[in-house]
């Protein structure tokens, strides 16, 4: 009887082992995905034993500037645990992640393919590129409006300044001024190759 408890604690170590080491494998793979997909961000691994999820992407623009924050959590197991959503959040929660993923090789059960769930997206390593592209570019282009907001009012009110100032109306004179002189030069210019014309045919004519 101690002996096949002990063969069964064995078994047990040695599946949880094999489990363990299987969901390092799918975390290595996410983050070189990672970072051949994406050579802008930074992506980052959160060490063992640390209290977080997996992996962080750092999103950054064209001007290496800072968009937000996607974490990932790597799950290989035979069955999915909602459980994992709750923790995910808390770790988005600590991290000032903007957007929570978990990659598991197995979906919730009344899920084909990839999606929302509670606050956060599940989906399946073969997903995770497309899922990452179209949420990324999201954060991208919330950051630029984010950018394009910032003291809109200031800016409101130096064009609205500018426009009714004598700077604005200068160079609006000048600008028509500029205008109405090459508008009557070409008109000039067009009566007087007018009677150089004239002139031409009547030498032709004779």
């Amino acid at each position: 009887e101690d002996s096949n408890k002990l063969v069964d604690e064995l078994k047990r170590k040695a599946e949880q082992g094999s489990m363990q080491m299987q969901g390092e494998v799918l975390e290595l793979a996410l983050e070189e995905l990672l970072k051949k997909e994406f050579p802008y961000d930074v992506i980052s691994e959160v060490a063992k034993g640390v209290k977080g999820a997996d992996v962080v992407q750092t999103v950054m623009n064209e001007f290496n500037k800072q968009c937000g924050v996607i974490l990932y959590e790597t799950k290989r197991t035979k069955s999915f645990s909602e459980g994992w959503i709750d923790k995910l959040k808390d770790d988005m929660k600590d991290k000032g992640a903007n957007i929570g993923i978990i990659v598991t090789d197995v979906m919730p059960p009344d899920m084909k393919k990839f999606g929302k769930r509670n606050g956060v997206w599940v989906c399946m390593l073969k997903e995770v590129s497309s899922l990452c592209f179209v949420l990324r570019e999201m954060l991208v282009r919330e950051h630029s409006s984010l950018v394009a907001q910032e003291n809109k009012g200031d800016k409101m009110n130096l064009l609205y300044n500018y426009l009714i100032g004598e700077e604005f109306k200068n160079s609006v004179e000048n600008i028509v001024e500029g205008f109405k002189n090459m508008k009557e030069e070409i008109e000039t210019e067009k009566r007087a190759m007018g009677r150089i014309w004239k002139e031409r045919e009547k030498q032709l004519e004779k």
